[in-house]
C-alpha cells in the first residue's frame, strides 16, 4: 500500500521573521486616529448588545461616530494632498 502523505516540507511555510518596513509603520501610525476612534465606537456599540441602549448610550454612540467620520474626513484630505497634481 502506498502512502499518500504529503511532505512536511512542501506544506509548512516558512517561518515569518518578517519585521513591517518603515513605510508600513509610517502608514499605520498615520491611521492611528481612525483605528482608535473605531475601537471607541466599537466599545460604545458593544456595551449596548444585552441591553437596551439608555440616552446616554445613544449619546457616546453617536459621539464616537462623529469622530470616526472626522478621523476620516482628515485621512481623506491628507491622502489628497499628498498626491501630485491633486488638491491645493
Amino acid at each position: 500500500m502506498k502512502s499518500i502523505a504529503a511532505l512536511q516540507a512542501a506544506v509548512t511555510a516558512a517561518p515569518l521573521d518578517i519585521e513591517p518596513s518603515a513605510a508600513e509603520l509610517d502608514a499605520i501610525e498615520q491611521e492611528m486616529p481612525l483605528i482608535l476612534a473605531e475601537v471607541e465606537l466599537l466599545d460604545a456599540q458593544i456595551m449596548t448588545i444585552d441591553r437596551p441602549a439608555s440616552e446616554l448610550d445613544e449619546r457616546r454612540i453617536r459621539r464616537a461616530g462623529r469622530k470616526v467620520l472626522a478621523a476620516r474626513r482628515v485621512l481623506a484630505n491628507q491622502a489628497t494632498t499628498q498626491v501630485p497634481g491633486v488638491g491645493a
